[in-house]
């Protein structure tokens, strides 16, 4: 195991390999990862109410479709040499211009298919899930719907080969997550909630945009062949404003400082879209955008170390946060976010860590979708509670829940030999790689970040299923008790499964470095190098806060009583409950300036420009009136004007003569 930490070879322009024009199964196969369920999707929309009865079947079927699908050219593609596991399938002329030509094409390769096994097998587990958790939803059918649009969407994502077709797949997750999060939408918050994420996803893409534009202007294309191809040539300039743009893009997707207020309220949709978004899909898909244009970033460091910056702040921001909710699912909202800043920690230290961010997101999507459908059934034992104040004492009432969470507790834990322990640990180790300040602050921060891990998953888990019963539907502990049981097969089911991996994935993955070799025709060959602190050193460094932050937590949810109100807390611990007050910040700083605009914009409309106009109007018709009196039909009037007007005019020629 120790030799399997590497550093990039010299050649700081190396492009991924050889891409050959898929065949066969290949052919056949790509394009059905996508058509499935989209056409899935397409078929439950266009039918509506009378496809009720059986919506949720098809829309399983065609997620266990594609995963079958995916399995088969996962194994076609591992009985090429490494140097042939790049394949293009062309499939249509999309945009052909004088100016620009791009033609949609998918792109079959161990990262893509990487994404590919971990959405179809995840999401197909999570559509089972739902067949029971929706099962008394009217709209279930619909829900389905939504979920192979997001299963689809995501699939074009990671299999385009090029920006352009990647940026529909990007745009298709953003609708997809916006009408999941908002599928109860006939609840005013949960309709905020849709919007605030799909609002501040496309503040983030406006970046993505920007990176396309500057991608046109200097390599004349958008494919990653000609980006990859060119960027040697480019300007170390041009190729850091290009990182930095995709970064502002991957930190909307993948909920990363400071564009990750969204996904906290993002838990306003069914339980089964938290464990799609969080763990196998929408988050996942900035990291991928990283290591994806690994051949930009690698020759531009200054962006490279930037993505690793705002990976370090988000993995704390979170793990803060998370110390401080009461709410379950909010809690692995925020372990989201802090994970998610592993991968994105990761990714910034450049060839050495891209196979590690994708490793830690693989196990990651397995151990979290788990622990997410366990919240799940937790509400659906406690008549949908969320408060982890009034849980307590459930191990011995949902047994499996209990065993399947705590399976994913420990690997998140990182304790061996789960698999979070393989691909974070990995992650920490490679963090003190390198020279100067950089290992010694992100090691730090990667290390600090395991044990207050250890010590909020650790509360969660201590507060919702041990210690003493607090079983009340009031925060002030009056009401009913509940009357928690364990779920029925068709949720539990998954749960098992993805316990499985949550135990076994990692350690499967590592033998003889197969995960890294396996993604070597992508992200590069690396070699070992060693860190700046023994690897010993650092990975007993990490199990002794792993179980500190284990033992603080048990010591204060588990041997101790939990009090049913939340006592008021530290300045900290104030501050951590409202998500660090970024919401505070940014309706201060972007919202109310907006606002301010907007009103003085109408107050200048309605009082200047209404008001010179009408202004014109009145002084027309107040004239009018004027002229109405000397007009007025009698005599008398004129006769009396008349006499005025010769006095006048006798009086200015008296004047002028005398």
């Amino acid at each position: 195991m120790l030799n399997l930490l590497p550093v990039p070879v010299e050649s700081t322009d190396w492009v991924p390999g050889s891409v050959e024009a898929a065949s066969g199964m290949f052919q056949t196969g790509a394009w059905l990862l996508v058509a499935l369920p989209l056409v899935s999707a397409a078929v439950l929309l266009v039918l509506g109410r009378r496809a009720d009865r059986w919506g949720h079947w098809l829309g399983l079927g065609a997620s266990a479709g594609t995963f079958v699908v995916g399995a088969g050219l996962l194994m076609s593609l591992l009985g090429y040499p490494a140097d042939s596991r790049v394949r293009s399938l062309a499939m249509f002329d999309w945009i052909s211009t004088s100016e620009l030509s791009v033609a949609a094409g998918l792109r079959l390769d161990p990262l893509s298919l990487t994404f590919v096994m971990l959405v179809s097998l995840v999401g197909t587990l999570i559509h089972v899930y739902s067949v029971a958790y929706m099962e008394h939803d009217t709209d279930r059918r619909r829900f389905f719907a939504y979920l192979n649009l997001f299963v689809a969407a995501m699939l074009l994502l990671v299999l385009a080969d090029s920006y352009l077709l990647m940026f529909v797949g990007w745009e298709g997750v953003g609708l997809a997550s916006y009408l999941l999060i908002g599928f109860w939408n006939h609840v005013p918050a949960y309709a905020t909630a849709a919007k605030k994420a799909f609002i501040m996803n496309r503040v983030a893409d406006v970046g993505m945009i920007v990176a396309l534009m500057l991608m046109f202007s200097t390599f004349g294309g958008l494919d990653f062949a000609t980006v990859f191809a060119g960027a040697p040539e480019a300007s170390e300039g041009k190729l850091t404003a290009i990182g930095l743009m995709l970064l502002v893009a991957a930190t909307g997707k993948s909920a990363q400082f400071p564009l990750q207020a969204w996904l906290g309220d993002a838990m306003a949709g069914p339980t089964p879209v938290s464990a799609l978004i969080h763990a196998a899909t929408m988050v996942t898909a900035g990291v991928y955008l990283i290591v994806r244009s690994g051949p930009v970033f690698n020759l531009a460091p200054t962006a490279l170390l930037v993505v690793a910056i705002v990976g370090a702040i988000t993995l704390l921001y979170g793990a803060i946060v998370g110390c401080a909710k009461d709410d379950i699912k909010k809690t692995l909202a925020a372990s989201t976010m802090s994970q998610i800043g592993y991968m994105m920690l990761a990714a910034g230290l450049g060839p050495i860590g891209y196979a590690f961010a994708i490793f830690h997101l693989l196990t990651h999507g397995f151990f979290k979708a788990g622990m997410f459908l366990g919240a799940g059934s937790v509400m659906h034992g406690m008549n949908d509670q969320v408060d982890m104040r009034r849980f307590g004492g459930l191990s011995t009432y949902m047994k499996i829940t209990w065993i399947t969470f705590g399976l994913g507790w420990l690997a998140i834990l990182g304790v061996p030999p789960f698999s979070g322990f393989w691909s974070k640990d990995k992650i920490i180790e490679s963090a003190f790689v390198g020279e100067g300040w950089q290992p010694w602050v992100f090691g730090t921060v990667a290390l600090l970040g395991a044990g207050i891990t250890a010590f909020y998953m650790s509360r969660l888990f201590f507060m919702t299923f041990h210690g003493k019963k607090r079983w009340t539907s009031e925060k002030d502990g009056t009401g009913p008790d509940q009357h928690p049981h364990e779920s029925p097969l068709w949720m539990t089911l998954p749960m098992i499964v993805l316990a499985f991996g949550s135990v076994a994935l990692g350690g499967l993955l590592m033998i003889g470095g197969a995960f890294t070799t396996w993604l070597e025709p992508v992200t590069g060959h690396v070699e070992h190098h060693d860190p700046v602190l023994p690897i010993p050193v650092i990975m007993a460094a990490t199990i002794v806060l792993v179980l500190l932050g284990a033992f603080l937590a048990w010591r204060q949810y588990a041997a101790a009583e939990v009090p049913v109100v939340a006592p008021r807390g530290s300045v900290l611990t104030r501050a951590a409950r409202q998500d660090l007050y970024q919401d505070t910040v940014n309706e201060a700083v972007f919202m109310a300036p907006g606002q301010y605009l907007t009103r003085s914009l109408v107050y200048g409309d309605r009082q200047i420009v209404d008001n010179a106009f009408t202004g014109v109007g009145r002084a027309s018709s107040g004239s009018g009136r004027l002229l109405r009196l000397l007009q007025n039909g009698f005599a008398r009037s004129y006769a009396t004007v008349m006499v005025f007007g010769v006095l006048v005019v006798a009086v200015v020629v008296l004047a002028v003569q005398a």
